[in-house]
């Protein structure tokens, strides 16, 4: 595998609870904002937890015109392509269109069969189908004949690369709470291997069913029921009065690049992709693995050429579950022992919810924000941190300088990710 070959990130876009676009989002950060808030419907059938970081108020049509330097041609083919699409679709356009332009690719354009794409996203469909199923259980023959195309996650590969004329590889990528950090990788690995130039990664809301989040809570996996009366309290990343993490949606998107092409389209990048580490712990249960958690940060800093002593700031898993967040602090300890007074934690969750599907790219997109801008976002709801040898970010937003980061992200299903950001100012 090819790796330090000079990839970065020169484009990124995001609709979130706390932020539209890299501008709000950025700002959200700073301010501390969270999104998590009481859920506006009531789900049929009442469910135990009703809070959750949800996008609100959404309009697609709206916030694409709120996208700047769309060209008028592109701006009709992607509300064409979008208007009528499910919720998922539409969420995705508008990020996607959000780094597509921050790369300059409408001006200083890329030959398209030169330009990847990975839609990182999995289960999207779940309750755009679960709506759709009284409706079906009443009249079968009235179901859209577009639905066959739209339950399938490839469905965002091709409504995407028809938007941005993509002509190289594409591929729907899937990993439980580590698909952003997967789809990354996989972008990461296509550029590396010299298949492609530009790579457009998407990653894909979680729209979840009631069925769904009713099967997170019978697993134990999420909170929200202590602090039903005070959403923004209810997710505690390596506090001990965490109980399980907090649904959040979000779309994202990132331009990864190589940088022969960076240069000759005279466009900057915000960071460089590094390292990651990938692996599998052997295990089809929900429970984490210290071992395999170890191994992906040991092997992104090993791919990224750089030692414990040079990372300076950890966007953590940090999912606000006791056994997740438990066994991540420890994998930490275990890994930056002699240099836990220089490395801090944070989890970014704590503001934006757990964005399942597109969380690791969510946190990516966070750590390169704190970079550009030098801070760090506040851990908000930490109180009473369960190891008290790290070193967590506090309650407000500081000045500080990242020079190394490291983004942490595991899956159901033993999926342990980490990949290593390199501060490029």
């Amino acid at each position: 595998m090819l790796l330090n070959q000079g990839i970065g990130i020169t484009g990124m876009g995001i609709v979130s609870s706390i932020g539209d676009n890299i501008t709000t989002f950025t700002h959200s950060l700073q301010q501390g904002i969270s999104g998590i808030q009481t859920k506006e419907a009531i789900t049929k059938p009442p469910l135990s937890v009703t809070i959750a970081a949800e996008i609100r108020n959404f309009s697609f049509v709206e916030k694409l015109k709120n996208i700047p330097n769309v060209p008028e041609e592109k701006f009709k083919k992607a509300k064409r392509l979008g208007q009528r699409a499910p919720f998922v679709i539409q969420m995705t356009i508008l990020a996607a269109l959000q780094a597509w332009t921050q790369a300059k690719l409408f001006e200083n354009t890329v030959a398209s069969d030169r330009i990847g794409l990975v839609v990182a996203g999995q289960n999207s469909t779940q309750n755009y189908q679960y709506n759709l199923l009284s409706q079906f259980v009443d009249n079968p023959e009235y179901l859209s004949p577009r639905y066959a195309l739209e339950f399938l996650e490839t469905n965002q590969v091709g409504v995407l690369s028809e938007l941005f004329e993509i002509e190289g590889e594409g591929v729907a990528v899937g990993g439980a709470s580590a698909t952003g950090n997967v789809g990354i990788i996989k972008g990461h690995q296509l550029l590396a291997l010299g298949i492609v130039d530009v790579c457009l990664v998407v990653g894909v809301p979680a729209d979840l069913s009631p069925l769904d989040i009713q099967g997170f809570i019978n697993i134990g996996a999420m909170g929200g029921k202590t602090y039903n009366d005070q959403p923004s309290l209810a997710c505690r990343p390596f506090d001990k009065k965490h109980e399980g993490f907090i649904y959040g949606q979000a779309s994202t998107s990132v331009i990864l690049e190589n940088q022969k092409s960076a240069d000759q389209r005279v466009v900057a990048s915000l960071a460089k992709v590094s390292g990651y580490g990938y692996n599998l712990d052997k295990n089809s249960s929900a429970n984490p693995n210290l071992t395999g958690e170890e191994k992906a940060m040991k092997t992104a800093m090993q791919n990224a050429e750089i030692s414990t002593s040079d990372v300076n700031y950890i966007n953590t898993h940090g999912s606000s579950s006791p056994l997740g967040d438990q066994t991540e602090a420890e994998a930490i300890f275990n890994i930056f022992k002699n240099h836990t007074d220089t490395v801090y934690l944070n989890a970014t969750k704590g503001l934006t919810g757990h964005c399942l599907y597109t969380a690791g790219m969510v946190e990516i997109i966070a750590t390169v924000i704190q970079m550009k801008h030098g801070f760090l976002h506040p851990n908000r709801n930490l109180k009473n941190p369960i190891h008290n040898e790290l070193q967590f970010c506090g309650k407000v937003a500081t000045k500080y300088t990242i020079q190394n980061a490291l983004c942490n992200s595991f899956g159901f299903g033993g999926i342990n990710t980490a990949i290593v950001l390199e501060n490029i100012d």
